[in-house]
């Protein structure tokens, strides 16, 4: 069972920075798409970054040009580094990881880590 282990959340102010570590039980070369997904307080779950095994990487709109997702496969680690941090990106941060086969689509996510930005 593959398992996402979420780390490097907390308070920080306006403007500041934080970054987010997940540690998978397996290489992270391993996945089709892995990536973070956030979740704010009576909202959904929404997309931010993710990076495939390509390394083809995408960006949520809302964090283009703050965020920066990476991945070591030698630490089976993927960061989110994110700068410029606004109230808005107050949100319970979860990785996510996704394997693709002929049987079907595994979606793999780890307890989340909180960030809150303060004003």
């Amino acid at each position: 069972q593959v398992q996402l282990v979420e780390s490097g959340g907390g308070l920080v102010q306006v403007g500041g920075s934080l970054r987010l570590s997940c540690a998978a039980s397996e290489s992270t070369s391993s996945f089709h798409v892995i990536g973070w997904h956030r979740q704010a307080p009576g909202k959904q779950r929404e997309f931010v970054a993710t990076i495939t095994m390509g390394g083809s990487i995408n960006y949520a709109d809302s964090v283009k040009g703050r965020f920066t997702i990476s991945r070591d496969n030698a630490k089976n680690t993927v960061y989110l580094q994110m700068n410029s941090l606004k109230p808005e990106d107050t949100a319970v941060y979860y990785c996510n990881a996704n394997k693709y086969s002929e049987i079907g689509h595994y979606a793999y996510w780890g307890q989340g880590t909180q960030v809150t930005v303060s004003s």
